[in-house]
């Protein structure tokens, strides 16, 4: 599977649309980025709980559901997509034009170590 980051967005929404998880009209856009910081979160859990070797390492569970770290990745870039599809936000030209920018950005600037 392909998608352009504009399908990804168009997609990742419907299916959560579908699957019921608009019907709130109130949904805050902190509970959305909550959720978003949910799923690194559970990427940090996998590599607590596994190590260096688990940051390749997907499972599937007993019920068919995909688990692991780079799943719990895709699961924080879902959300995005979702919320992006929802605000009708163009994240693929903010990505380009925040990707341009970093490239013109001194060594290491801010003087920060990490």
């Amino acid at each position: 599977m392909n998608l352009t980051i504009k399908e990804l967005i168009r997609d990742s929404h419907q299916i959560s649309k579908d699957h019921g998880w608009w019907e709130d009209p109130n949904k805050s856009v902190g509970e959305l980025l909550a959720l978003v910081h949910s799923e690194i979160s559970e990427a940090l859990e996998v590599y607590r709980d596994l190590g260096k070797e688990g940051l390749s390492k997907n499972w599937i569970e007993e019920n068919g559901k995909p688990e692991g770290f780079t799943v719990e990745l895709a699961d924080a870039i879902i959300r995005i997509a979702d919320m992006c599809g929802a605000y009708e936000l163009d994240l693929e030209e903010a990505l380009t034009k925040k990707m341009e920018y970093n490239k013109s950005r001194p060594y290491r600037h801010g003087g920060k170590k990490a």
